[in-house]
């Protein structure tokens, strides 16, 4: 991946005589001595900067010189550390991922930044302030940026995380291709589901048989916890406790998804537990069907997610309506009740700002129409991940069976006693 040219747009971006320190972050603390695995902790702007996951790294851009200088302080290696924990990343391993050549050891982080501070004029610092809600606890970044204020309050702090999401939101071919090889491995992991699913199972071995082989084929982990929710579960939007039996008769709808180096698949499938659909489920599976292909087919460059929700909405509506489940459109929000489509890329629901709210070429999306009906206990959402091209969209997802007839099919050939 080409990091030097992503790093050279946010310097672009950035405001003449200002520097930008961003954390890759330090493990997060569980419990007693336990820690988060980092590689899924890491501060997703410094990995979209630098390619690296690894903890107590620091990237610094400096626009107050020219030319501009990109500078990376990584940990020095103990043996005897690392004789418990594991190799740390050389100077040369991080030359040849990141692509930055001035490279310097952690310790020395506090002395070139007094030097840049005291000698070159400064007056904007960024750092990645982002903050999803109020009651989150802070984030290291934002805790750095907080003892900046206090060691240089004459100097402005901005927020980096818009300048990087909105290069986030258009990937690469890289970017492209790792999310392709994501799906390829996801639907592995679904037909495995498939053969597998009767009756009886706990929702929890539905689970199983997907990680089993998303693990096999190289997946660094799922994107996201599994959800695998049966019957009336199918109608949580988040469910993921998984612990129910599948009872013969009912649906499992499966919102799950595996991660390649970093980058994630996103996809939703309904199954009939014992390979059937009823007539009932087939009505309303359908209609979830028909909004997730016009999605695809009307989305394209221009266009926000906003407007493709309303289009969702209304193919909905119209199905409940022929369905007498409804009277009129507006009564849709008791049957579908979230958005049609989030971004999608180093995180599951990737970043977004305003001032890039159409879509690009690039840009990849979430197709997720869904019906939770709980009077009937059903509940079906059928995803896929869709790449906005120059002049329309393409499923990544195609080649993931959805129809009733292709899934029934499916489940009777492949069928395991």
């Amino acid at each position: 991946m080409d990091f030097e040219s992503r790093r050279q747009r946010i310097l672009d971006k950035m405001e003449d005589n200002s520097i930008a320190i961003l954390y890759s972050g330090i493990e997060h603390h569980v419990s007693a001595d336990e820690y988060d695995l980092f590689t899924a902790q890491a501060n997703r702007n410094f990995f979209y900067l630098t390619g690296l996951r690894r903890d107590n790294m620091v990237l610094v851009l400096d626009k107050c010189v020219e030319p501009a200088k990109t500078m990376l302080f990584i940990e020095e290696a103990d043996p005897t550390m690392e004789r418990w924990y594991g190799r740390k990343v050389t100077m040369e391993e991080a030359e040849e991922i990141s692509g930055i050549d001035e490279i310097e050891y952690i310790y020395e982080l506090e002395s070139t930044l007094d030097r840049i501070m005291t000698r070159e004029d400064v007056y904007t610092a960024y750092f990645d302030t982002y903050r999803h809600q109020k009651v989150d606890l802070p984030d290291y970044n934002v805790v750095k940026a907080n003892e900046f204020k206090t060691d240089y309050p004459g100097v402005a702090v901005k927020n980096l995380f818009p300048l990087v999401a909105e290069e986030r939101m258009q990937k690469d071919e890289d970017e492209i291709e790792l999310t392709k090889k994501a799906i390829a491995i996801t639907k592995d992991g679904l037909c495995n589901v498939m053969a597998n699913l009767k009756p009886g199972m706990k929702e929890y071995q539905t689970q199983a048989d997907f990680e089993y082989i998303i693990r096999r084929g190289g997946a660094e982990w799922t994107a996201f916890p599994t959800i695998a929710g049966s019957g009336m579960n199918g109608t949580m939007l988040h469910y993921d406790t998984n612990r129910e039996t599948m009872e013969d008769g009912t649906l499992v709808l499966l919102d799950l998804g595996a991660r390649i180096d970093g980058y994630n698949s996103d996809i939703t499938r309904t199954y009939p537990v014992n390979g059937r659909f009823t007539e009932r489920q087939k009505q309303v599976y359908d209609i979830v069907l028909a909004a997730n292909r016009k999605i695809v087919e009307v989305a394209k460059p221009g266009m926000t997610t906003k407007e493709l929700n309303e289009v969702c909405k209304d193919v909905l509506a119209d199905g409940l309506m022929k369905l007498g489940l409804i009277k009129n459109s507006v009564e849709i929000s008791q049957y579908y009740m979230h958005g049609v489509s989030h971004h999608l890329g180093i995180d599951v629901h990737d970043v977004t700002v305003d001032s890039n709210s159409r879509l690009r070429p690039g840009a990849i999306i979430s197709d997720e129409p869904g019906l939770y009906i709980d009077e009937w206990e059903i509940g079906i959402r059928i995803e896929d991940d869709v790449l906005i091209t120059e002049d329309g969209a393409v499923c990544l997802s195609e080649d993931i069976i959805r129809t009733t007839e292709d899934i029934e099919a499916f489940m009777a050939e492949h069928k395991k006693n």
